[in-house]
């Protein structure tokens, strides 16, 4: 009987030797299976990638932003029966520049239009068409600081102008945020791998949803401009 045991392990431990070691857990974690690791590793990679992570973070910091331009805005409203304010006409620079950038949200829905259907082509040209007018709405804004001290207006000539440059500045320095990641998005655009996965359709909405806040409180500056003088 000893004999029989001891034989009977060694012939386990071989086998576990020619086997590779023991099996790890099946995929209902109870007996082997060679595909339990496999399908748990899967199961990982695929809980790694969450669109709705994506939005959640976008909105969180959508909300800051607006937040910090309200902010701004009721400062700069009790601010404005203070003395010395000065009224200012609004650069014409800053109608063209409000006319680019609301084409330009236009034309990313037009875009993230051909990424739903797979068209990779008319995807990538309308990225690069949204991407163009955000860069012509910077150019307008600097124009507009060029019109601004034509007329002999600077920073601190007195607190009306220094909200002009404020918000423009401000708002600028994020619309060129927006524009890296447009630049982004035409880069990933040419990969034909990565078109159409929940990857890209994420990225792509993200970024249009910033754009489209960025465009709306474009708005809300300039009418604040225009009526609050």
């Amino acid at each position: 009987m000893a004999t029989t045991a001891t034989g009977t392990r060694s012939t386990s431990r071989k086998e576990a030797q020619v086997s590779g070691g023991p099996k790890p857990p099946g995929p209902n974690g109870r007996g082997p299976g060679e595909n339990g690791w496999r399908q748990k590793g899967e199961g990982n990679q695929r809980r790694k990638f969450s669109p709705a992570a994506y939005r959640i973070a976008m909105w969180v910091l959508l909300a800051a932003i607006v937040m910090m331009f309200a902010a701004l805005s009721s400062a700069y409203i009790v601010l404005s029966g203070g003395e010395e304010w000065a009224s200012i006409a609004v650069p014409r620079m800053f109608f063209w520049s409000t006319s680019a950038i609301v084409v330009s949200s236009a034309t990313f829905e037009v875009a993230r239009r051909y990424l739903k259907d797979g068209r990779q082509r008319q995807y990538a040209q309308w990225l690069a068409v949204t991407l163009l007018f955000g860069l012509t709405f910077l150019v307008t804004q600097l124009m507009a600081w060029r019109e601004l001290r034509a007329q002999g207006i600077y920073l601190a000539s007195n607190p009306h102008s220094s909200f002009f440059y404020l918000f423009t500045g401000v708002h600028g320095a994020h619309v060129l945020g927006g524009i890296i990641a447009l630049l982004f998005l035409v880069v990933r655009s040419r990969n034909t791998y990565e078109l159409g996965t929940p990857r890209s359709q994420a990225s792509a909405s993200v970024v249009s949803l910033y754009w489209h806040v960025m465009d709306a409180v474009w708005i809300w500056l300039l009418l604040l401009l225009l009526v609050w003088r």
